[in-house]
C-alpha cells in the first residue's frame, strides 16, 4: 500500500468519527464539546486527504525494490525507442537520443522526529534522458529529456507553503545510466537511501553489455 493510500485510510477513519461527533444527539456542554471535536477531526481528515493527493506519485522505500524497467530498440544512429514501465503503471514509449539512457528520481527524506517514528523515505521518478559518451558531443548534439512527473506534487507544495517548517528534506537519488543497445532490457532498483541502481534484466542483455565492453 502506498503512502497516499495509508493517508486516505486514516482520513476516512477521522472523517467517520468526526461526522459521528457532529451528528450525535446531545445537549448542553457535551454538545459543544462534541461539535468542537467533530470539527477538528473533519479538518484533520481534509488535510490528510489533501496530503495524500500530493503524495500519490510517491512510493515507500523500505528495501531495495525493482522500480522501473526499460527496453530499447534502435531506430537510427544514436537514436533509440525506449519502452519504459514505472512500477505497475502502463508502459510508455519514448524516443531517446545518445549513447546512454539516464533515469533520475527525487527522494523525500523526513526530518528526525518522523524518522524516529519509523516513517520511511518516499520517491518518485523525475525524468528520462539520453546522454552522449563524448562530452563534446553532449554540447553540440540533439538532447532528449522526457518529464516523468504527472503534476504539481508534495515537494512543490512544501517549498511554496511550508518551507519554514521542519517537515521533510529532499535529495536526488543517484541517477542510473547504462548504454543504449538495440534489444537490451534493464531493471532499475531503488535503495532505502534513495540510490538508483540499474542492472541487466536478463542474460541476453548481460551478454550485450559484455560485448560492448561494459
Amino acid at each position: 500500500m502506498t503512502i497516499a493510500m495509508w493517508l486516505w485510510v486514516v482520513a476516512a477513519a477521522l472523517f467517520l468519527v468526526g461526522a459521528w461527533a457532529w451528528l450525535y444527539r446531545t445537549r448542553g456542554p457535551a454538545k459543544l464539546l462534541l461539535r468542537t471535536l467533530g470539527t477538528v477531526l473533519l479538518l484533520a481528515a481534509l488535510g490528510l486527504a489533501g496530503l495524500g493527493g500530493l503524495l500519490r506519485q510517491y512510493a515507500w522505500l523500505l528495501e531495495d525494490v525493482p522500480a522501473a524497467t526499460i527496453s530499447l530498440r534502435g531506430v537510427g544512429p544514436q537514436r533509440f525507442e525506449a519502452t519504459l514501465r514505472l512500477g505497475d503503471t502502463p508502459a510508455r514509449t519514448l524516443e531517446v537520443a545518445g549513447d546512454e539512457w539516464q533515469l533520475d528520481a527525487r527522494v523525500i527524506r523526513w526530518t528526525l522526529p518522523a524518522q524516529l517514528g519509523g516513517l520511511a523515505p518516499v520517491y518518485r521518478f523525475e525524468r528520462l534522458s539520453g546522454r552522449y559518451t563524448d562530452p563534446a558531443q553532449e554540447l553540440s548534439s540533439e538532447r532528449s529529456v522526457h518529464d516523468l512527473r504527472e503534476d504539481w506534487d508534495f515537494w512543490e507544495f512544501r517549498q511554496r507553503w511550508l518551507a519554514d517548517l521542519p517537515i521533510a528534506e529532499a535529495r536526488w537519488g543517484s541517477a542510473a545510466y547504462l548504454p543504449m543497445i538495440d534489444g537490451a532490457t534493464y531493471q532499475v532498483y531503488v535503495s532505502p537511501r534513495g540510490g538508483l541502481v540499474a542492472k541487466p534484466a536478463d542474460t541476453a542483455t548481460a551478454r550485450l553489455l559484455d560485448e560492448a565492453g561494459w
